[in-house]
């Protein structure tokens, strides 16, 4: 793949001039009302894309309508051209009601599915390997569509850019990247942020055209656009365009431009993109005075009929309730129990047969993952899959934990039911802005669910030291948006990965892996699911309840079965699912033996059974013969050496005298 300077050869006709002209003069026009506003203390912050339009305005008008875009903060010309509805995204940008995030995010942060654009979140680089997802569904779909994602140069730098890049190469996915490069990353100049001579050079490395453009030219982005385009729908993979332009004010209003040379910004004033355009059509006899002045007159009259009606509107209103319950799209999946036969399986295999029977009754529903398809995963749970469902949905990837999560959010917006499978749960680090801030937040903010499943092989128990046997489930417990499970039986794995596969929003799904082989239950062999957010009493017991989930469930049951000689009953209640728990399970038990103790695997400081602890203190204090009691391991890493880690860290050796410190109290 070259390198190469594109050049606007494009002819397009006098009508379709002229209409350009007018979507590169309407964000100019906005902007410039914009700025008055928030001098005026109407608007409270500002992100300008003066001197940039030509890319926005040019990239959206050389795509088809269905074509999805990503931008970023200054891509106003992406909104205008789209035809996005004036007083709509007025009262967005003020925070008005009636905007697309009902006040719950600030000025581009959103998405307008209807128009195909797909909002930005404010970490930088993290939309790129959402676009990649757009491209997998395009191709599963066997659509001749394209995703365009937009970056600037500084994002350049983070490492989603380079994982979308690269798993868009591989898999020759129909996406343009656009790097809109104007000189500076906030007020960090170019040449301290890359050695290279220009960004567009990284795409021979990925395998890759790479197009480096005059952004302030709008008939050579369209070209740029469109030849990009073509090629990629043709089926011959993504484009890196480079566009060369200028940022004309601050990264945003406050920041100012005083670092900036004034040679520098006279120099980019005389290559403004709307006067270079315009002399362009004047000098075809194409934009006399008296169609300028029309043209403004009319673009001026739309703009105020907007502004008006954006500063007349309320603030939103809402209320606790309506706020917590959109933090979720309401699931409608419960509990089934199916007939027919069952049989012994372990662990593994139950997770295995679930997942395979989805894929054939869901042709929605695919997997990726590192190693999963020849290979069949590092534990093998899908293994035979490549064989019965192709490459298209068994999808071996990069090294690219957070380019795959942000991929499937992608296919997830296109209607797929993606799982990814993190080869050990301790690997989601790599991708925990992806979970946190863009899987958790989409919905609350613009009410596009997002049907994600992250299968996480967790915990330790096998020796595997600190970095391959964490449970850290606590890490995503404080993220509203998130489902977590954490399922301790064969019965429960599947029937809870079903219900997670059919949830229509993000779950963290938590397999032990010292459970895959060592555990045997009977499990149906027909599909079942189970609601996620249902304890279960996995035994009965009047002296005091355990209350646990994964590999705790069985140290609290060998424990029960120890005592009971003695006479004494311990409940084991079972959460299944930390996101939602069930509270209400919590406080039965609780009521029944007056005497509670919170038992879990990940460290003691900061884990779930804290938050457990407080809540039966809050609402089931009258129920107590005793304080809550918690076991967790150790507030340390987790050590290699099997004695370490089994006899100090885990807390199987303290748990029983917590117990009876419990009983005795």
């Amino acid at each position: 793949m070259a390198v190469s300077r594109q050049q606007a050869d494009v002819y397009l006709d006098e009508k379709t001039l002229i209409s350009l002209y007018r979507k590169l003069r309407l964000p100019r026009m906005i902007e410039e009302r914009m700025l008055a506003l928030l001098r005026q203390g109407r608007l409270t912050k500002w992100f300008s894309g003066i001197g940039q339009e030509a890319i926005s305005v040019g990239v959206t008008a050389a795509l088809q309508p269905d074509d999805v875009i990503l931008p970023m903060h200054r891509n106003l010309g992406v909104f205008t051209t789209r035809g996005v509805d004036l007083k709509r995204l007025f009262r967005q940008l003020m925070g008005k009601d009636g905007g697309f995030t009902r006040g719950r995010d600030r000025s581009f942060h959103f998405g307008a599915p209807e128009y195909n654009i797909i909002g930005m979140i404010s970490h930088l680089g993290a939309m790129l390997p959402v676009a990649d997802g757009f491209g997998v569904a395009f191709q599963l779909k066997g659509e001749q569509r394209v995703a365009a994602a937009f970056t600037g140069d500084g994002a350049t730098s983070e490492g989603d850019f380079h994982e979308a890049l690269n798993l868009a190469a591989v898999w020759q996915l129909p996406v343009i990247f656009i790097v809109e490069n104007n000189g500076y990353g906030l007020s960090t100049p170019v040449q301290e942020q890359y050695a290279c001579k220009q960004l567009a050079d990284r795409a021979l490395g990925y395998g890759m055209e790479g197009i480096v453009i005059d952004g302030n030219n709008i008939l050579e982005v369209y070209r740029a656009v469109q030849h990009a385009a073509e090629k990629a729908r043709r089926g011959e993979g993504p484009t890196l365009i480079e566009a060369m332009t200028f940022r004309m004010r601050g990264h945003e209003e406050a920041s100012g431009t005083k670092y900036i040379p004034t040679q520098l910004i006279s120099e980019w004033e005389s290559r403004d993109p709307i006067r270079r355009f315009e002399q362009y059509l004047e000098q075809q006899g194409l934009l006399p005075e008296t169609l300028l002045a029309e043209l403004e007159q009319d673009l001026a009259a739309w703009i105020e009929d907007a502004i008006e009606d954006a500063l007349n509107a309320p603030l939103p209103a809402s209320t606790m309730e309506q706020e917590i319950a959109d933090v979720f799209l309401p699931a409608v999946v419960t509990t089934t129990t199916p007939a027919g036969p069952r049989a012994d399986k372990r662990f593994i295999d139950a997770l295995s047969d679930g997942l395979r029977q989805k894929m054939e009754s869901d042709a929605q529903v695919l997997i990726m993952g590192q190693d999963i398809a020849e290979y069949g995963g590092v534990f093998k749970i899908t293994q035979g899959f490549l064989e019965a469902f192709g490459k298209g949905r068994v999808r071996n990837t990069p090294i690219i934990e957070s380019g795959v999560v942000g991929a499937a959010m992608g296919l997830a917006l296109q209607g797929f039911k993606p799982v990814v499978e993190m080869q050990f749960s301790d690997f989601v680090s790599c991708a925990f802005n992806q979970i946190v801030n863009n899987l958790a937040k989409t919905y609350y903010r613009w009410h596009s669910g997002l049907n994600v499943t992250i299968r996480m092989p967790a915990g330790g128990g096998t020796g595997a030291g600190p970095f391959h046997s964490q449970s850290m489930e606590s890490w995503f417990f404080h993220v509203p948006g998130l489902k977590v499970v954490y399922p301790a039986t064969p019965y429960d794995a599947k029937g809870l990965l079903l219900a997670a596969i059919d949830d229509p929003n993000p779950v963290l799904y938590f397999e032990h892996k010292a459970l895959y082989r060592s555990l045997k239950g009977e499990v149906p062999d027909a599909p079942y699911t189970i609601a996620l957010g249902a304890a279960d009493i996995k035994r009965e017991g009047r002296d005091a309840s355990i209350i646990t989930y994964g590999m705790g469930v069985h140290w609290a049951l060998a424990l029960a079965e120890k005592l009971a000689p003695e006479g004494i009953a311990i409940e084991v209640l079972d959460l299944r699912s930390l996101i939602p728990w069930d509270r209400a399970a919590v406080l039965t038990t609780v009521r029944k033996t007056s005497r509670a103790l919170i038992l879990h695997e990940a460290s003691l400081t900061g884990g779930v059974g804290g938050e457990i602890a407080a809540y039966i203190a809050e609402a089931g204090f009258q129920y107590l013969d005793a304080p809550v009691m918690r076991v967790a391991s150790l507030d340390t890493p987790i050590p290699f050496s099997p004695d370490l880690e089994k006899q100090i860290y885990w807390p199987v050796e303290r748990l029983p005298e917590k117990v009876r410190e419990l009983l005795a109290y």
